[in-house]
């Protein structure tokens, strides 16, 4: 019989079919960031699109709040392993905003107030998968979980869910953010664990 000093093993897997491999549940949201938190306040706030022609979209807050504020009931994985089920937010979806985007690239980066940024293929943003999130369980969406705005693509590691979004840029190819630059997966996929590269 094998004996191993208490703690050995780390933490044990929670049995659930929505817990990805290598996560454990949480109950709390735990604030992880780059850098120091912005703070932006929602007169000054703006958020674009910019194609590969350079033709910019834009909603300032009112405009984006004038737009159809959907809730969402999602579960949200981190890399740093917390899983918290059932989260609930509200935002504008990015299908009503690319329906005035005509874009012939493949590939988007995310930048941040504070200057974040992270990419991924634009199909992850469309078709009910991604938000621009303004608030959170009912309230607006606190500046320490990335308030006034974030993005929000839940089915993908959080980092990609980046805080005090800015705007999205189209790219032809698929070019690494800040973690991705710095080890972290190009894709993060939380089924397949894809935590770093």
């Amino acid at each position: 019989m094998a004996v191993f000093t208490r703690g050995f093993g780390g933490r044990a897997r929670e049995q659930d079919d929505r817990l990805p491999p290598g996560q454990f549940l949480t109950e709390d949201f735990p604030v992880l960031s780059a850098g120091p938190t912005p703070r932006i306040d929602t007169d000054e706030w703006e958020f674009q699109i910019r194609t590969e022609t350079g033709e910019t979209h834009r909603w300032d807050w009112p405009a984006m709040q004038a737009l159809q504020q959907d809730d969402i009931t999602r579960d949200i994985h981190c890399v740093t392993r917390w899983t918290k089920l059932g989260t609930s937010w509200q935002g504008v979806s990015l299908d009503t905003l690319f329906a005035e985007v005509e874009s012939g690239y493949d590939f988007v980066m995310a930048h941040s107030y504070g200057g974040y940024t992270t990419n991924f293929p634009l199909d992850d943003l469309l078709d009910g998968k991604a938000w621009i999130a303004t608030g959170f369980d009912g309230e607006p969406l606190a500046a320490e979980h990335g308030g006034p705005a974030r993005l929000l693509i839940p089915h993908l590691y959080f980092w990609k869910s980046a805080k005090w979004i800015r705007g999205l840029v189209m790219q032809q190819d698929d070019e690494p953010g800040f973690w991705e630059q710095n080890g972290y997966h190009a894709y993060g996929d939380p089924w397949l664990e894809q935590r770093y590269s």
